[in-house]
């Protein structure tokens, strides 16, 4: 009985290595069994030209292009004031004055003093015509005219430290003063920033070097305004490489018409290094197995796999650097059930992909 079941498994191993060796020496009859599955429905596109960017992502910290902390050069007590948190003002505008009247008298003193210089040495010009004085006198009149003109300068920065004028067109920041209060000489009264733009300070790799030059655009978003963009453009470029992140300091001026933006904010930003013309796919049709990156190409009703080599990546759509042809049809559904050479069926569905831009190639 043992033997006749060894028999037996033998006939079944023989039957199975000769169907093996039949389908092994028979291509055409495998590939034939292999047809007669049910094709799988797909959808296509072509791919298209389109221009794509080539940009580098970082964040960074914004501050005032001019910012400053406006302070008393002189003590004195407040008699008028225009120091309104959140309000904009023009270069030269009158912020807050300090009790000037002992200087302004101080001032006249100067005026007077000087004027009566003036006319002795006038005097003393004309008499020397007439050998009436020396020259040593009218020598010393005319110092006498120069210290009390040195005088009368230093009598009007008196007066004027008496003042805080906005330094640049800015909005004023926040402050406690009021009217009447004695303030000592150095007290901080407010701060001025200037935020028509504003400097966004951040980094990029040093590989990017090459490509880096002044002038290149920069968007900014802001968490506080998720829905909306910041645009600007690179103005200053660091001298030193740091050598432990190996990146380089940058700066951008962001516009900031509304003043939305506040020194100090955090802002992700994205630099623009060059605008081109490239090969575009939806980013949906690219599979990835180890190593290799792929797409299926329909052709004759078979999905045939082509390795493609990628680029620059935007929303949806990736760029195509080799693989591809503008004739091409690239499966966009379906794909990760196939296999090169399986049977396929390409169906129309406008939901499929839903990018203006690939319209004419489901069309087609």
């Amino acid at each position: 009985m043992a033997k006749q079941w060894i028999i037996a498994l033998g006939l079944v191993v023989l039957a199975g290595g000769g169907v093996y060796a039949w389908n092994m020496f028979n291509p055409e009859m495998a590939q034939e069994e292999k047809r007669e599955r049910p094709a799988s429905k797909v959808n296509v596109v072509s791919p298209t030209t389109d221009i794509v960017t080539d940009s580098v992502s970082a964040v960074g910290s914004l501050r005032a292009r001019n910012q400053v902390s406006l302070t008393t050069e002189v003590s004195g007590r407040v008699v008028e004031k225009n120091l309104n948190a959140g309000s904009r003002v023009v270069k030269g505008d009158l912020l807050l004055r300090l009790d000037d009247r002992q200087a302004r008298a101080d001032l006249q003193v100067a005026e007077a003093t000087l004027a009566d210089a003036q006319r002795q040495l006038n005097r003393a010009q004309s008499l020397q015509a007439n050998n009436s004085i020396s020259q040593s006198q009218v020598d010393e009149l005319r110092t006498a005219t120069d210290v009390a003109r040195a005088q009368l300068a230093s009598a009007q920065t008196r007066v004027d430290n008496h003042r805080i004028e906005a330094p640049f067109e800015g909005v004023v920041g926040l402050n406690d003063i009021s009217l009447g209060a004695y303030l000592s000489a150095g007290t901080e009264v407010a701060t001025l920033d200037s935020t028509q733009k504003m400097e966004l300070s951040f980094a990029i790799s040093e590989k990017f070097l090459g490509q880096v030059v002044l002038g290149q655009t920069v968007q900014g978003h802001s968490p506080a305004y998720p829905e909306e963009q910041f645009n600007g453009e690179l103005v200053e470029l660091g001298t030193r490489i740091n050598e432990l992140s190996r990146t380089l300091p940058v700066r951008a001026l962001i516009d900031n018409p509304d003043g939305k933006l506040r020194p100090g904010q955090f802002m992700s930003a994205s630099l623009t290094l060059r605008q081109r013309e490239a090969l575009i796919v939806p980013e949906q049709a690219v599979m990835l197995r180890g190593d290799e990156t792929y797409v299926f190409v329909a052709e004759d009703g078979i999905a045939k796999r082509t390795s493609v080599k990628l680029g620059s990546r935007s929303p949806g759509v990736v760029e195509v650097v080799t693989g591809l042809t503008l004739e091409d049809l690239v499966v966009v559904t379906g794909q990760d059930r196939l296999s090169s050479g399986d049977r396929i069926e390409v169906v129309e569905d406008t939901a499929a992909i839903p990018d203006n831009r690939f319209a004419d190639a489901r069309e087609s």
